[in-house]
């Protein structure tokens, strides 16, 4: 996957588009959609409840927006790029960036099978 859980992210669509990185703080739909920090509020209205909400009214919460709006943020390049994958030395997975090839992380833990093959 190419998004992961807290990374860093660049909004490409919606009224958000184009702002500083925002964090993705969940995947849902099976990795079609992701949930980002402060992008695509709504409000949610919530009934008086004893437990959940005693005092009940209007919830404000992100929704899931589709992957293909995001691109995920490069620290080195300063916006949102498209995503390679490459084995490393050691054999583990790792994320790099199209563009000026800087490291994005690791995705897998190391392989033998893979170790030394660049």
């Amino acid at each position: 996957m190419k998004i992961k859980r807290g990374d860093l992210v660049q909004v490409l669509i919606g009224d958000d588009a184009g702002d500083s990185p925002r964090k993705v703080l969940e995947i849902v739909a099976g990795g079609k959609k992701v949930v980002v920090e402060g992008v695509n509020r709504v409000y949610k209205h919530v009934r008086r409840g004893h437990h959940k909400s005693p005092q009940g009214g209007r919830l404000s919460r992100e929704m899931p927006i589709d992957i293909s709006n995001v691109l995920l943020y490069c620290n080195t390049c300063g916006r949102g790029v498209r995503v390679g994958f490459k084995y490393k030395a050691d054999g583990s997975k790792g994320r790099h960036c199209k563009k000026c090839q800087a490291d994005l992380g690791t995705v897998s833990p190391p392989r033998p099978r893979y170790a030394g093959k660049t």
